[in-house]
């Protein structure tokens, strides 16, 4: 059901990085800022799924078609992401808005659409 609720998945401040390269090779990396620490000096079950839901990061060669990038995921920290993600995307100015990335929110199960906006370094 398509609500148009929006919501900050990973925080109102997340912290990532994506780059593409000119040999055709991309990765990405997005994290909740405020991840927590161990409480105990190993991780429990909890806390590791805690933080997989908190993050994001694959890596992949892409190829450029209009309006859209399509990232051929090599490894991912989500198995479901192997094979390819169609990412439509533009620029504005230094920073690049991907967008209408379809997903599932790994906290409800809910279908959604992912909007990342990363600015050049």
């Amino acid at each position: 059901m398509t609500t148009g609720e929006t919501t900050d998945a990973l925080g109102p401040t997340p912290v990532g990085y994506i780059a593409y390269h000119a040999n055709g090779r991309m990765m990405a990396t997005v994290f909740r800022r405020d991840r927590p620490s161990s409480s105990e000096a190993r991780w429990t079950v909890a806390e590791k799924a805690s933080l997989f839901d908190d993050m994001l990061a694959y890596v992949a060669s892409y190829t450029l078609e209009e309006d859209r990038v399509i990232h051929h995921v090599d490894g991912s920290w989500n198995p479901n992401w192997h094979g390819d993600l169609t990412r439509p995307f533009r620029l504005e100015g230094d920073r690049l808005v991907i967008s209408g990335a379809p997903g599932i929110d790994p906290e409800t199960d809910e279908e959604v659409v992912y909007r990342m906006e990363f600015t050049k370094v």
